[in-house]
């Protein structure tokens, strides 16, 4: 349905601004700091995350994700990006309005991923606000789900102060670090987005 999808763009020319950073599809030369952040922060991510592959982090694998991420936009399914400290241009996580659904819906799933050393400095609080901004901008989306497990505070807690509301809880509802998870489901609503930067 024509009426309801984005103007086609190449993932290239997307670029989100949020206070002190910057959100951009990912691209082949980012492939050696993205590994060695993701790596870094393996710990800190393994609890919220689903089991990685063991080729996770080689460049073959990268490639894979860029191809992807690359067919996803063109077909209106999915946006990826990492983001960016604005002033340093280190990269600092990764964020993607996910499994977007058209029609009568017009709705997306949020996800993302701080590195250890980015976390709990406000920068994804930020950097889902302008996420947000382009999912009820440019994506022209009426609502932006996301899921939390419910030990995972400082996530919910961001989610929040972005203006996303608790709407339900889900029983084993992603497979998180090789086991179902219980999920507490938020979501915003087009209008209901928070002023964070």
């Amino acid at each position: 349905m024509a009426l309801f999808r984005l103007a086609r763009s190449t993932e290239t020319s997307l670029l989100l601004r949020g206070d002190g950073l910057y959100l951009r599809p990912a691209v082949g030369a980012d492939y050696v700091e993205w590994a060695r952040l993701r790596e870094q922060s393996r710990a800190f991510l393994t609890p919220w995350e689903p089991l990685w592959p063991l080729d996770d982090l080689t460049r073959a694998a990268f490639r894979r994700r860029l191809r992807r991420q690359g067919e996803e936009m063109s077909r209106d399914e999915s946006f990826a990006f990492l983001i960016f400290d604005a002033n340093s241009d280190e990269l600092l996580g990764g964020l993607t309005l996910g499994g977007v659904r058209r029609g009568v819906a017009q709705a997306a799933t949020l996800g993302y991923w701080m590195g250890a050393s980015h976390a709990g400095k406000g920068r994804m609080t930020r950097a889902v606000a302008a996420a947000a901004r382009f999912g009820f901008g440019p994506l022209r989306l009426h609502r932006i789900e996301a899921a939390c497990i419910p030990d995972n505070a400082p996530s919910i807690a961001l989610l929040e102060r972005n203006g996303f509301r608790r709407e339900g809880f889900a029983r084993a509802y992603l497979k998180i670090n090789d086991a179902w998870c219980d999920h507490v489901l938020l979501a915003l609503l087009e209008g209901e987005a928070k002023q964070v930067d």
